[in-house]
């Protein structure tokens, strides 16, 4: 994992120094597959602290002992999303700029608030789970976590809410659908390094937890699937959309392929299967499985709307004819995604990963068993 890292911190050096144009992104396409990587990573971060609030907010007992291995992956994971921000500003100095001088009609000045205070509270959140002498602020600092959470999921989702020049994001309803595509993401990553982090110590987890924990992945993925399906109705009914929704659906070459057999089916259909079908009833691997297509189909939805959504061609006068040039207007933008891209995207995953098990290994946030209650009612 550390060469993996090493890896993307040459492939950042590289764009750094030769500038965008050896990245694939264009002033058509300004936000490229580091911006992918970035935003399902703070998407998934949101999602991440899910296993924690229902332990403290919700009163789940069985998801308590979970609670502190849930804040610190969503620590862990929107730290690695920050990263590659970060690194793809081309200066990294530029952060100063952007945590000093503030325009408050700007969706992006207000994440910067959302990220530090999540890193804030959730980080006195996990520590009030840690510390027994603070242990009577973790009911608090719970709430405030949990919404402080939707807060973030939402102002990130409003990005593309509120650029209205863009016929893809101009809908309200992608807030509230983000925050339910982190969920899923978020719970399906909490699943994963869960699962790999007991192999790896060789101890076991109860049959009773990980079935709630699939049947809530189940649930979150069905809610994706139906603020999708409702999003694309929506802009269905509106003609002036009808546009964009043929794009996506129907004749966007690469776009519709990565929303039909990687976001619904690789992403929706087939975990819904492995999780209910009968057959893989208590197979592990199928939940293992499973969450890993939630999560490869997570990131072609986030794909579809991030890249996507900058491929299809802006109105700049919408109802009006008008005359075009030489310089892509009304066509598709082109976007093809470099290897340096690529590698610094993966290395913010993998800094991700470094740092929730360095930091389990010194904290000791994982249970030494999470066996079943005696009493399983």
């Amino acid at each position: 994992m550390v060469a993996v890292v090493l890896i993307g911190l040459a492939a950042a050096f590289y764009m750094e120094h030769s500038g965008h144009h050896v990245t694939g992104m264009t002033n058509h396409i300004v936000w490229g597959l580091p911006h992918v990587f970035a935003i399902f990573m703070i998407v998934a971060a949101s999602g991440a602290l899910n296993v924690a609030s229902i332990g403290s907010v919700f009163g789940g007992p069985l998801y308590k002992p979970l609670g502190r291995f849930s804040a610190l992956l969503a620590i862990g994971l929107l730290a690695g999303g920050l990263f590659v921000l970060l690194l793809d500003l081309g200066r990294p100095d530029r952060l100063i700029v952007a945590v000093t001088t503030y325009n408050f009609k700007s969706i992006f000045a207000w994440n910067i608030f959302l990220y530090t205070g999540f890193f804030a509270i959730v980080g006195v959140y996990l520590w009030t789970m840690i510390d027994r002498s603070v242990h009577q602020h973790y009911k608090v600092l719970g709430f405030a976590a949990f919404f402080w959470r939707l807060a973030l999921t939402t102002g990130t989702g409003s990005i593309f809410g509120f650029l209205v020049a863009r016929e893809a994001y101009d809908a309200a309803i992608l807030a509230p659908m983000f925050i339910i595509m982190s969920f899923a993401y978020g719970l399906a990553f909490f699943i994963v390094t869960l699962m790999a982090a007991y192999w790896w110590a060789e101890r076991s987890i109860g049959d009773l937890r990980m079935t709630k924990l699939k049947n809530l992945l189940g649930v979150f993925v069905g809610g994706v699937l139906y603020f999708v399906t409702v999003y694309h109705l929506t802009n269905l009914y509106v003609t002036q959309h009808h546009g964009v929704e043929s794009f996506f659906l129907a004749s966007g070459g690469i776009y519709t392929v990565m929303f039909w057999f990687g976001q619904i089916l690789i992403g929706g259909i087939l975990p819904l299967f492995l999780i209910y079908s009968p057959a893989f009833d208590r197979s592990r691997m199928a939940v293992l499985v499973a969450s890993l297509l939630v999560l490869v189909g997570g990131f072609f939805q986030i794909y579809v709307i991030v890249i996507g959504g900058q491929a299809f061609p802006m109105s700049l006068f919408p109802g009006k004819e008008v005359l075009e040039t030489t310089m892509l207007d009304g066509a598709i933008a082109p976007y093809t995604p470099t290897f340096a891209e690529a590698a610094l995207g993966v290395a913010g995953i993998m800094v991700a990963m470094i740092m929730v098990a360095v930091a389990s290994r010194m904290l000791k946030v994982l249970p030494d068993t999470l066996e079943d209650p005696a009493d399983k009612s």
